[in-house]
């Protein structure tokens, strides 16, 4: 064999090797969107950094350090963005343990003209915060492509659901009927303010910009001369070439972690979302009403064959669980700040920020796929109607008496009394409802069991307008949202590897 595939094969086998010996991110590799993926990988980090170093030479060149950077310095700077050495770049952090500097040298040696004012008169935070705020913003764009599109997956499962009558819950006991499409507008609502959250955190996020060390700006002040006003657009010049519409009015050493703990309640309300969603939807499978997709060649159980479990929103569960939880480490970033800055930030940020956003994106990849395709099944929700219904009459067989002359208190008393029996006999001996049976023989109650019956007949009339007004939010709410976001929308690949 040739050394040419003796080096292929042993490169193979060290990656399969690594795989097998390290470990490796669920998040990454079973659960999440590539798009994602790259935000929050080295090369999207590193040619970032050097995008901020570009902005921040231009910026310098036209506001008049013409003496210091030139155009010929600038075009090797944009020609070597994504020209990396991360061999030299890693062999440097290990030597001089400062990952920015390493990536400065490593960068001067593609760019020998222009290596003295990579970097000039800015901190490390200049790069670094500034890049994570560009990956923020890009990722809060993906999860607003997502989530935009559950909220439409949803809006067509209540309109398709608006008359589909249902037994409501409250303390996860029986209670009056709703429908299925109004069942799920309370979901969509919540996902409706998480996009308001959302949109207000992207509107409002702004670039950190040309601070300086301690955020003075007292070395750029330096290298204008004393002219407050060049330093002052240095700073909106920066942030405009990196895309933002604004900088932070006063910063320290970074950005103030506050915004980082906003983000972190803004995704985490969307965890809480999907999480009240799954784990409302793995009761009703449970009752057999409503399921998430089945695959044609998915196992339930290992042992009971006949199992259909919620597997999807079992996992959506676990992992909302995860971002949920992810806020109270960023408010405790944010209060440990001392001063201008410390470095207790660092570490933590590197695995919280991301995580918040992998979590998310896994999440509302499952919401959409769920979403999508969700079963229910009308005669196991009216089976479930129908024995509920005699209780659920109660008040209309109340007021109906109430009409014909009786005392409304003593009717609820009679009803009260045959209820509870009526109830025991179900729970205790596993018989059927006879509640209407029981008040039909009571002299005292001015129906007789065909009057009673009739009542009962049209079970839709228990659900008030909730048809209604699952019409209304959506025709006044969910469409006119939709329409305005139709930039946003598309085809998101919701499939699953797991």
């Amino acid at each position: 064999m040739s050394p040419f595939l003796l080096n292929i094969l042993k490169l193979f086998s060290e990656k399969i090797m690594s795989q097998t010996t390290t470990y490796q991110e669920p998040l990454v590799s079973r659960y999440t969107s590539p798009e994602m993926q790259y935000l929050f990988s080295a090369e999207k980090k590193f040619t970032t950094w050097r995008k901020c170093w570009v902005a921040l030479a231009e910026a310098q060149y036209e506001l008049g350090l013409t003496d210091i950077v030139t155009p010929e310095m600038i075009a090797e700077l944009k020609a070597n963005v994504n020209n990396i050495d991360y061999d030299i770049a890693a062999q440097k952090e290990k030597e001089i343990r400062h990952d920015v500097m390493a990536h400065v040298y490593e960068y001067g040696l593609k760019c020998p003209t222009a290596a003295g004012i990579i970097h000039l008169g800015a901190t490390s935070q200049f790069v670094v915060c500034n890049t994570d705020l560009i990956v923020q913003r890009e990722g809060l764009l993906l999860a607003k492509k997502a989530l935009l599109q559950v909220i439409s997956n949803m809006a067509e499962f209540c309109d398709e659901h608006k008359d589909l009558a249902t037994l409501g819950f409250t303390h996860y006991q029986p209670a009056q009927p709703t429908t299925v499409g109004k069942r799920n507008t309370l979901i969509l609502q919540d996902l409706v303010m998480d996009l308001n959250y959302l949109d207000f955190l992207l509107d409002n996020i702004k670039a950190r910009g040309a601070k300086g060390t301690v955020g003075t700006q007292a070395t750029f002040l330096d290298l204008f001369k004393g002219d407050h006003a060049k330093v002052r657009a240095l700073d909106e010049l920066v942030a405009k070439k990196l895309g933002f519409s604004s900088t932070f009015d006063v910063t320290g050493q970074t950005y103030t972690r506050k915004h980082d703990m906003k983000l972190a309640e803004t995704l985490a309300g969307i965890g809480s979302t999907a999480h009240k969603f799954a784990v409302d939807l793995r009761l009703l499978s449970n009752l057999k009403v409503q399921e998430e997709p089945f695959a044609k060649n998915q196992t339930g159980s290992s042992a009971m064959a006949y199992k259909r479990n919620p597997m999807r929103s079992e996992r959506m569960t676990g992992l909302a669980r995860k971002l949920m939880n992810l806020p109270q480490n960023f408010a405790a970033t944010y209060a440990n700040q001392w001063f201008e800055r410390t470095l207790d930030d660092s570490a933590i940020r590197r695995m919280d920020i991301p995580q918040c956003f992998l979590l998310t994106d896994a999440i509302l990849k499952l919401f959409i796929n769920i979403s999508s395709d969700m079963v229910v099944f009308p005669k196991q929700i009216e089976k479930h109607l129908r024995a509920e219904l005699p209780f659920m009459s109660t008040e209309k067989i109340l007021m109906e008496a109430v009409e014909k002359g009786e005392n409304r208190q003593d009717m609820h008393e009679l009803i009260k009394e045959h209820s509870l029996a009526a109830g025991k006999v179900v729970k205790e001996e596993g018989l059927d409802n006879d509640l209407l049976n029981r008040l039909a023989e009571d002299d005292r109650i001015p129906f007789d069991l065909d009057s009673l019956l009739a009542m009962i007949t049209d079970y839709t009339q228990f659900t008030g307008r909730a048809s209604a007004q699952t019409t209304d939010y959506l025709t006044e709410v969910i469409n006119p949202l939709l329409q305005k976001n139709s930039e946003y929308m598309g085809e998101i690949d919701s499939s699953l590897s797991v």
